[in-house]
């Protein structure tokens, strides 16, 4: 009798141990932002005469109030009464979710809590910027899996048994093409969750889930152009790879992502 008391009081404690702990990546934690500085940054006409897309930045990280600043401006809660957004969306759905990925991981930033929860542990930068059959991606041209390199416009095809002709740059002695920029020290991936629009068919949901991630995209460049920040937006990406590092379902999809960094 005593032997099953046991049993059970041990059993009852397991159950009631946190387990919010284990579904976090290993060596991740939840990081806590601090709150917006909204005193900050140029005036709104000033910001739009500067702003501008950049390809290179700075390899320093970001600092945790630029970062904070950051994803408020992109889409945090500006009325905390009624919890409606920086950035306007289709029936007030809220339906953009900014992903942040660093190099110890992705993140999810909660606009609720001003916080990142951790997603998934590891540096995904760069492999998520290459999407399939672009620039050195997979299925692009001469890489493995992807048609054979175009030679040079106007070169005549090579006769059986030869090379094909090389480009500029190419040859013994050639310089080593030059390897793609550093990446930023964080880029903002922005996903749309269809199943958040209360109706519309799949098209105008779609319309309308593009439509939202630009807005959330616009926010982003005014706040680096008002704070001597640096970005771009992008819509080239490997999607299949972010859908399934970050484990998104079958409604949700990434629309355009955004290095930030420090200019170069």
């Amino acid at each position: 009798m005593k032997a099953k008391f046991a049993t059970r009081t041990i059993l009852a404690a397991l159950l009631l141990l946190p387990v919010v702990g284990w579904a976090q990546p290993e060596g991740l934690q939840t990081i806590k932002l601090n709150g917006p500085n909204t005193k900050r940054g140029l005036p709104v006409m000033e910001a739009l005469s500067v702003r501008a897309s950049v390809r290179e930045w700075s390899d320093k990280d970001l600092v945790l109030q630029d970062l904070s600043d950051l994803l408020w401006a992109a889409n945090g809660i500006n009325r905390p009464d009624s919890k409606k957004r920086t950035a306007a969306s289709a029936m007030n759905a809220q339906d953009v979710d900014v992903y942040v990925f660093r190099k110890d991981g992705a993140y999810l930033y909660d606009a609720a809590s001003q916080s990142l929860v951790p997603v998934v542990a590891g540096d995904y930068r760069e492999e998520i910027a290459m999407r399939p059959g672009g620039p050195g991606g997979p299925g692009a041209p001469g890489a493995p899996g992807g048609p054979p390199p175009q030679r040079p416009e106007g070169a005549p095809a090579p006769k059986p048994g030869e090379a094909p002709p090389m480009k500029p740059g190419q040859g013994p002695g050639a310089k080593p093409p030059m390897g793609p920029p550093s990446p930023a020290p964080v880029v903002l991936v922005l996903v749309s969750d269809a199943s958040r629009f209360r109706g519309g068919t799949p098209e105008l949901k779609s319309e309308w889930g593009a439509l939202d991630t630009g807005i959330v995209s616009q926010n982003i460049a005014l706040f680096c152009a008002g704070t001597g920040m640096a970005t771009r937006p992008r819509a080239g990406m490997n999607k299949e790879k972010i859908a399934s590092l970050l484990k998104l379902k079958d409604t949700q999809r990434p629309f355009l992502n955004h290095p930030v960094g420090y200019p170069k």
